[in-house]
């Protein structure tokens, strides 16, 4: 707000200039203003509000001795939403990395279970997720207004990442790895289609084009410059074809997470959703999925559903270090509360900005993870050389990120009412 004091004290009598000072906040100017005040108190009212000045009637400002008062046209809100995001962007690319890097660490000593790491973190996080938002109940955090949206969509949550889990699965099997990581990057075209058809957003030229950029970076980046002009020669269509959908699937989630948030601002009167919230019942159901698609999930990892019991069993005693895998239980136990942290990372930065900006922040990490992993580690002390083609996939890559933030809209204006 700005104060006109010159012509404030030119409208006033002299002997009533310093009787502005009133509004003064400082210990040091209310002696002296006390002192300036007139004995008669009966006249000073009079005389003040003689210089009063009324507002004209279709003014948005209050105007009292001269004395503007106007609302500062920059948005403070926005600045700190821009803050927030940049803070949330930046925990999560930092979660991201060392989830990839501990996930591959993790491996090390459970290089026959993945099968059962990945049942673990899914059935596991259930509990541990229910019991946060148990605690935050409690606490007040989370309301029975938060508890009682619609259960439905966390169900259709549940049940699209684990078909895209499976589908994922069944498609991994059957393509060669390379392939792989260059068709799950439609996971971004098919959440720029869902936002658009779902939640009503428009994007322009600078952000379709960096997302492409994006893209296209990572795939350059991962694929190194390897011969992938025949990668998918001899593979019949409908298992990239499984592939792509398995990424459709995942948005598809994504996109439901960013409409409950944005639906919960208004069943909930502005309050926001609490986090665990979405994670924990999202969690269940996907678990519950998981569990029916059990039979069908082993026997795609080449593990007959009646030899699954005993495998867990073993992997269990892997992971509990009984059966001589080194680097247990530390490693596995390092990747999953990481991998719980950068999911939690991952939600609240989808709440504070949107689905594609979490999934444009998560891309990047996959450069990083990629060198980091060329490096001599713990548990990988074998590094490996990287060709000119990541550096030029990764610069493609960061040159996406820049032109997709350039003019961006605020979280405000971008979302549909």
């Amino acid at each position: 707000m700005s104060f006109s004091s010159t012509s404030l004290f030119r409208s006033l009598p002299s002997h009533l200039a310093t009787s502005i000072l009133l509004n003064s906040n400082s210990p040091k100017l209310q002696s002296p203003i006390l002192m300036s005040l007139p004995q008669n108190r009966s006249s000073f009212h009079r005389q003040l509000n003689r210089s009063i000045t009324k507002a004209p009637p279709n003014s948005s400002a209050f105007i009292r001795p001269n004395l503007t008062v106007r609302a500062s046209s920059k948005t403070p809100s926005a600045t700190a939403d821009a803050k927030l995001i940049a803070i949330s962007s930046a925990v999560t690319i930092t979660f991201a990395v060392a989830n990839r890097v501990l996930y591959k660490l993790a491996l090390v000593p459970m290089k026959e279970y993945p099968f059962f790491l990945a049942q673990f973190t899914t059935f596991g996080y259930v509990v541990i997720y229910f019991s946060i938002l148990f605690i935050r109940y409690r606490a007040g955090i989370v309301t029975n207004e938060m508890l009682g949206l619609p259960k439905s969509r966390f169900a259709a949550i549940g049940m699209l990442e684990a078909l895209g889990v499976a589908s994922g699965m069944a498609s991994a099997a059957m393509l060669p790895g390379p392939a792989i990581p260059i068709l799950n990057q439609t996971f971004l075209v098919w959440q720029l289609v869902f936002s658009a058809v779902l939640l009503g957003r428009r994007y322009s030229f600078n952000q379709i084009g960096g997302c492409l950029l994006v893209a296209v970076g990572v795939i350059i980046a991962v694929t190194s410059g390897s011969d992938t002009g025949q990668m998918l020669s001899g593979i019949k269509f409908m298992w990239p074809g499984l592939m792509i959908i398995s990424a459709a699937f995942q948005a598809g989630a994504s996109i439901i997470k960013e409409f409950i948030f944005l639906d919960a601002a208004k069943r909930l009167n502005a309050k926001s959703l609490d986090i665990f919230v979405v994670n924990s019942f999202g969690s269940g159901f996907q678990a519950l999925f998981v569990l029916l698609l059990l039979p069908l999930l082993s026997n795609l990892k080449g593990i007959p559903f009646s030899e699954l019991p005993s495998y867990l069993k073993s992997g269990a005693a892997c992971f509990l270090k009984l059966g001589g895998c080194e680097g247990a239980p530390l490693l596995p136990l390092l990747y999953i509360v990481t991998n719980m942290a950068f999911n939690i990372s991952v939600l609240n930065l989808l709440k504070v900005s949107s689905a594609i900006v979490a999934s444009l922040t998560v891309t990047l990490s996959v450069p990083i993870s990629i060198y980091i992993l060329s490096l001599p580690l713990p548990y990988l002390p074998d590094g490996s050389s990287l060709s000119p083609f990541f550096l030029f996939g990764s610069l493609i890559l960061m040159t996406g990120l820049i032109l997709y933030n350039i003019a961006q809209p605020s979280k405000e204006d971008s979302k549909s009412d």
